[in-house]
């Protein structure tokens, strides 16, 4: 049942770049997608949070800080976990839905899923994560107390697959400016990953998730009304392309992860997760006619069986709970998964 609801979870992000293309095409623009997304999002979470009281039990936090957390202590956390809405979430859906509009979804679902390794080379030279030529030990790392490690080769061949996505265009419209705002949406979940380390572990799953949509919602109004609003004139359709991703894509694809996650662990639930580009590939190809080059379907498989790889650590999750939120968590695992 948990690799199943991870799987709904993959497929229900994975349609996500196919709504908004068809949503483009009914006469949405991006900045209204964006904010009637994060807005209805944040509404329908906080009516969940508010029918099961026990989505909003607060999290233990690291050993030595007291149950119940000093109000100052709190309201950092909690304007932490809005902030990384508002800056870091923003920006990012904002760099990918800008980029939907000039590639083909397939594509640019390809491009973003280097943020896993991305994390992980952030994560070494952070210092929480250690290259090793192989898989290593990152068992015997762990009870030795030392950086786990981050195996070489399945970096190399995630670069090495990345170059190939990119040089192989050849069915595929390739636009630069999309490929770089693709690669930026990259970089900038990698930081708000990296933030969102720091809270993760002390707020519940769903609250984290309700707070980063408010927050990306109140970024994205404030941008709307300084920039003469939203622009609502556009067809039925868009409207229902706008709650596929607001309900499928965001509020039940979160949901379900959180569910096979709580059944299956990171390390399954974070593999299981590389079938949401297999999914938007499929789909854009059933729906809008997209293609994929041989040589990037190559690099396609090269980069998702590194993130595979990377995930594979699972003495590092196994004993996270017992170590302590102070040891190294599984970053490239994205446990947090609170996507675009």
């Amino acid at each position: 049942m948990g690799a199943a609801l991870c799987l709904l979870s993959a497929a229900c992000f994975g349609a996500m770049a196919i709504f908004g293309k068809l949503a483009y095409q009914a006469g949405v623009s991006p900045g209204t997608l964006l904010l009637v997304r994060f807005s209805l999002a944040a509404a329908l979470l906080g009516m969940v949070l508010l029918a099961r009281q026990d989505l909003r039990r607060e999290a233990p936090g690291p050993p030595g800080e007291p149950a119940d957390r000093p109000a100052a202590a709190r309201r950092r956390l909690l304007a932490t976990a809005v902030g990384l809405g508002a800056v870091g979430y923003a920006t990012q859906a904002s760099l990918f839905f800008s980029a939907l509009q000039l590639m083909d979804a397939s594509l640019l679902s390809l491009i973003l899923y280097t943020y896993p390794v991305l994390v992980t080379v952030a994560a070494v030279l952070l210092g929480r994560d250690r290259l090793t030529p192989g898989r290593g030990g990152p068992a015997a790392v762990r009870r030795r107390g030392r950086t786990p490690r981050v195996p070489r080769a399945a970096l190399v061949a995630a670069s090495c697959g990345t170059l190939l996505v990119l040089l192989g265009a050849g069915g595929v419209s390739f636009h630069p400016r999309g490929a770089l705002l693709a690669f930026g949406a990259a970089i900038t979940y990698t930081g708000y990953i990296l933030v969102a380390d720091t809270v993760v572990h002390r707020l519940p799953p769903v609250v984290l998730s309700a707070l980063v949509m408010a927050g990306a919602a109140g970024t994205l109004g404030a941008r709307a009304l300084l920039t003469g609003g939203v622009d609502l004139d556009f067809r039925m359709p868009g409207w229902f392309w706008l709650a596929c991703i607001a309900v499928v894509s965001t509020v039940l694809a979160m949901l379900t992860f959180f569910a096979g996650l709580k059944r299956t662990g990171p390390s399954t639930a974070a593999i299981l997760s590389t079938f949401e580009p297999v999914v938007t590939t499929g789909l854009a190809a059933l729906t809008l006619g997209e293609s994929l080059s041989a040589v990037q379907l190559v690099g396609g498989v090269l980069v998702l069986s590194s993130v595979a790889v990377l995930q594979v650590r699972p003495a590092r999750n196994q004993d996270r709970d017992a170590a302590g939120p102070s040891a190294p968590v599984q970053l490239a695992g994205q446990p947090w998964r609170v996507r675009r």
